[in-house]
């Protein structure tokens, strides 16, 4: 990057620039070298913003997690419309086909990165658990209204249905499972329910 031209949100550059080296590359080919080459600026501007690389993982991580807000509530929301499995079938597929699986191979893969994490974040895997937060939230709406029985287990059904479309989505390089694919382990783990 030439000397004197700023970067405009070089926050949100160099996290959309490691977004993109994740998900193409993986987190073993994730450094700082890769994402302000990607990002198009000079090593020094990552440093001038965070502490130091890992630092800069943990606020990605935790930025993409504090988004999860906003479908979380679009999520409640749809609570009383549609099907149950259709809602929640949706939500999922936005959430892996996202950037979501790879950040969690970046947690898994970077012991320093996730003791920053567990700072904060004491249990669970980051983003997943969130990610099952959201479900159990959606799931208790509409056990509210009736659409879920009063009895569900909305602790186990959460991060079972968390856990088991992760495993469709797990593959970073085959093609992204269809949406029936999703539907039909939803249809399958809230069958009792």
């Amino acid at each position: 990057m030439p000397t004197g031209v700023a970067l405009r949100d070089a926050r949100e550059q160099l996290f959309g620039a490691a977004e993109r080296v994740l998900v193409r590359d993986g987190p073993s080919a994730l450094t700082s070298r890769a994402v302000t080459t990607e990002a198009g600026c000079a090593k020094g501007v990552l440093h001038r913003h965070f502490a130091d690389f890992d630092a800069f993982l943990a606020e990605l991580v935790l930025d993409r997690i504090a988004r999860l807000d906003h479908q979380a509530a679009a999520l409640r929301e749809s609570a009383g419309t549609g099907s149950v499995a259709d809602n929640l079938t949706r939500a999922l597929m936005e959430l892996f086909g996202s950037v979501a699986v790879a950040v969690v191979s970046l947690v898994i893969s970077r012991d320093d990165l996730r003791a920053r994490l567990r700072e904060t974040r004491p249990t669970g895997i980051p983003l997943l658990t969130e990610a099952a937060g959201m479900v159990a939230g959606y799931l208790a709406a509409e056990r509210d209204l009736g659409r879920i029985a009063a009895d569900a287990d909305l602790d186990t059904l959460a991060p079972t249905l968390i856990g088991a479309v992760h495993l469709l989505f797990a593959d970073r390089k085959g093609t992204p499972p269809e949406a029936d694919a999703v539907r039909k382990v939803v249809t399958t783990v809230i069958a009792g329910a």
